[in-house]
């Protein structure tokens, strides 16, 4: 069976994800322990014991969700399964982040950094109550593409996600975004419901944060990594790191292509996914998208132990 390795984004943090790993792994403990020395404080406390509003900040959800994922990587690695029995590594916009780290593209410390610093810098490109993302469902990326072309009516609304064949989130101003849910469900969409998010990510609106990001990467060394990385904004392997510094500036205005990404890797060999860190959500998507393929979540010792056997 050929595997990848994908890692999840925003929405999938819980309190008190990666706890009973790091109690059960010496490598997973020392993930948390680096993160907090890298952001200096105690992000590891917040996740385990703090409050689920205050995990949700885009800034702490970031750097704590790829921390759970690496704290599952080394968890796996010490059982005999790391990411070198893998073919590719892709994540879902932050996700990408924990995919170039697992793969060694980025340090731990370096990614936590640049996680802190992508959640402030997506928070503060657009004043709370601005912007807005919906989920269409039951469209195909070129409808939903089309619904919000439509609504724009000369302000920023863009497919931001192409998450699996019924599911695509539009990005962009508040009022734009309310046309699209009238137009979509026009157009036959099941449902078209607003978002619980705190701004518009993958959209222009974040290109501010583009900004902020690309002079960040100037300063941050990225490796080649060990495995292609399944781009988020390309669907296509990448292992040059000139070109992933560039993807990651991209990333933060652009769609993530997740249902192309995920056909690309079914078409080209993968049988079987794990998705690394917190939540089922790629998992979810993933079996719409590759019917065929095998999918699994691995986040806690019994789901390791489960895939040691």
């Amino acid at each position: 069976m050929t595997r990848a390795f994908v890692f999840p984004g925003q929405g999938a943090q819980v309190i008190g994800m990666g706890r009973a790993l790091a109690d059960a792994y010496p490598a997973s403990k020392a993930v948390f322990e680096e993160v907090d020395a890298a952001l200096g404080e105690k992000l590891s406390a917040l996740i385990w014991e703090g409050e689920q509003d205050v995990l949700t900040l885009t800034e702490n959800a970031q750097p704590a969700l790829m921390a759970t994922s690496i704290a599952v990587c080394r968890a796996l690695e010490a059982e005999g399964v790391g990411v070198d029995k893998a073919a590719y590594v892709a994540g879902h916009s932050l996700g990408e982040y924990s995919a170039l780290c697992a793969a060694g593209a980025l340090s731990l410390a370096d990614a936590a950094r640049l996680l802190r610093l992508r959640g402030r810098a997506m928070q503060a490109a657009v004043p709370v109550g601005v912007g807005a993302m919906a989920a269409l469902l039951g469209l195909d990326f070129a409808t939903a593409s089309e619904v919000a072309a439509e609504a724009a009516e000369g302000e920023v609304c863009q497919a931001a996600n192409d998450n699996d064949p019924a599911q695509v989130v539009v990005s962009g101003h508040k009022g734009a975004v309310e046309r699209a849910l009238e137009i979509a469900k026009a157009r036959g969409a099941k449902r078209a419901v607003l978002l619980p998010v705190s701004a518009p990510f993958h959209c222009a609106l974040m290109e501010p944060a583009a900004r902020a990001m690309a002079e960040a990467l100037d300063d941050v060394t990225i490796s080649e990594p060990s495995l292609p990385l399944v781009a988020n904004v390309t669907a296509r392997p990448v292992t040059d790191p000139a070109l992933i510094r560039s993807l990651l500036v991209d990333q933060v205005t652009g769609s993530v292509r997740w249902r192309e990404s995920v056909e690309w890797m079914a078409a080209n060999g993968v049988t079987e996914f794990w998705e690394i860190g917190a939540g089922k959500a790629l998992s979810g998507m993933i079996r719409r998208i590759a019917k065929e393929a095998e999918c699994r979540a691995v986040g806690t010792p019994e789901d390791i132990a489960a895939a040691k056997g």
